[in-house]
């Protein structure tokens, strides 16, 4: 059986739509085509995202994606045989964005439905890749204001093995590098930065390293960065600032490989996933590499462009789901969304 699916993601600052042909016999769906816009300019001035703002921008760029998207795959609405949307987590208006559109477009094909959880969209990114893993494995799940390990027996099997209580790792970049007076967003400037400085210039902490428990923790990371931060203001040499950007990401990458590590030891698995836009960070990706390789285990990332939110990682998890029969596609238009959640409960 071969399904068409067009995928719609809006949880955030980046309106992505694409589209996937999932074959029976196949194991993996097939992209066949993507677009994607992102916000960062939009929010730039603000110093992050502005949710009204996201919210009026998805409104605009969802069509003109879809059109461009189905034009590149030499495809037309007809064809479609599903339309899936990120239900949550996420901002609630751009996700009703979203869900609204998709809904719609939907109805007036009368095509079936699918909410997809935005982490499961992000934990099956590397899917697409040219290595894609095998179940099970242990993912790493870094984006936005999500910090989490869980073990992946299948697609819809998740287990929550640790997860952060407070601040999550991106947030701990981009509130780093807004202390250090760097742009939007922050993750990737303070990274930048970083390769000018000395990582081991500053002794910041490691909440948690020591804990026994595979949880995460930020907050007081962010808060040592604040008082070394204040210490510098008003020295004429930049040097400093590089070396506090090279020891926050230190900071940030050795709690992750760490915690990474122990949740192989935990589990007696030797595969390893990371997925979300922390999961770019190549210093991360650097370390997670020789780790996993001193020990005999692979490491898999989605490709750079799959890190951040986009359509395509939407679209596979709605695919995936339909064949693995877990999940059900629905004509009832009427929707909702989830702002919160929890991906064991997706």
């Amino acid at each position: 059986m071969s399904l068409l699916v067009l995928g719609i993601e809006s949880s955030c600052d980046e309106t992505g739509v694409a589209l996937v042909q999932a074959e029976a016999g196949q194991a993996v769906p097939r992209l066949l085509a993507q677009a994607l816009h992102t916000q960062v300019a939009l929010h730039a001035d603000y110093g992050g995202v502005v949710p009204e703002l996201a919210s009026r921008d998805h409104i605009r760029r969802v069509l003109p994606l879809a059109r461009q998207v189905l034009a590149e795959a030499g495809r037309t609405l007809a064809e479609l045989d599903l339309v899936a949307y990120t239900r949550g987590p996420g901002l609630a208006g751009a996700l009703l964005v979203g869900a609204g559109i998709a809904c719609a477009l939907a109805a007036a094909l009368e095509r079936p439905v699918l909410g997809v959880h935005h982490l499961e969209g992000h934990l099956l990114s590397p899917f697409l890749s040219d290595d894609p893993p095998e179940f099970p494995f242990v993912a790493l799940l870094v984006s936005g204001g999500h910090t989490q390990l869980m073990r992946v027996d299948g697609v819809g099997r998740y287990s929550l093995l640790g997860e952060t209580i407070d601040d999550a790792a991106g947030e701990a970049f981009d509130k780093s590098a807004k202390l250090l007076g760097l742009g939007y967003p922050g993750g990737p400037a303070l990274a930048r930065l970083a390769d000018f400085g000395d990582a081991s210039a500053y002794a910041l902490p490691r909440p948690l390293l020591r804990a026994d428990n595979l949880d995460f923790s930020f907050a007081g990371l962010k808060t040592a960065v604040l008082m070394k931060a204040r210490e510098l203001e008003g020295l004429p040499c930049e040097q400093p600032r590089a070396d506090l950007a090279a020891s926050t990401q230190a900071a940030i990458v050795e709690v992750l490989v760490k915690k990474s590590l122990r949740a192989l030891d935990a589990t007696g698995l030797d595969r390893l996933v990371v997925a979300g836009g922390v999961g770019a960070n190549r210093e991360l990706r650097a370390q997670l590499d020789q780790a996993c390789a001193s020990r005999g285990a692979r490491v898999h990332y989605p490709q750079p462009e799959y890190c951040t939110d986009n359509g395509a990682m939407i679209a596979l998890a709605a695919a995936m789901r339909l064949q693995a029969g877990i999940a059900q596609a629905s004509r009832d238009y009427a929707f909702d969304v989830r702002p919160r959640w929890p991906l064991e409960q997706a």
